[in-house]
């Protein structure tokens, strides 16, 4: 994956209804969710809900069919496993990783 690849959807998931519909289609798997049972389970309305998938869509995060009257999305996972392989490249230098566990900043002992 490129950096300019990386930037958009990076940016495609840095809101919260997109954030959470990609995560519900991550749980669907392959066979994808139509438009309207994802906007219902966010409780965002159904053009509020286009919007996000078309933006998901162009970041090449999910992709689209048509099944009957309904649109079905489903998540690219090879996108996203691409996605999560640039981020953690050449993660610790090279060396085997551990888990940190830190307090966020700010916050007092």
């Amino acid at each position: 994956m490129q950096a300019d690849q990386t930037i958009r959807a990076l940016g495609a998931l840095a809101q919260e209804h997109r954030l959470a519909a990609f995560r519900l289609l991550v749980q669907a798997g392959p066979e994808g969710l139509s438009a309207g049972t994802l906007a219902e389970a966010l409780g965002v309305p159904p053009s509020s809900m286009s919007f996000h998938l078309a933006q998901l869509s162009n970041a090449g995060l999910v992709s689209q069919h048509r099944q009957s009257r309904s649109i079905i999305y489903a998540a690219q996972f090879g996108a996203m496993n691409a996605l999560l392989s640039y981020l953690s490249e050449n993660c610790c230098g090279g060396e085997p990783c551990e888990a940190v566990i830190r307090e966020p900043i700010g916050e007092a002992h």
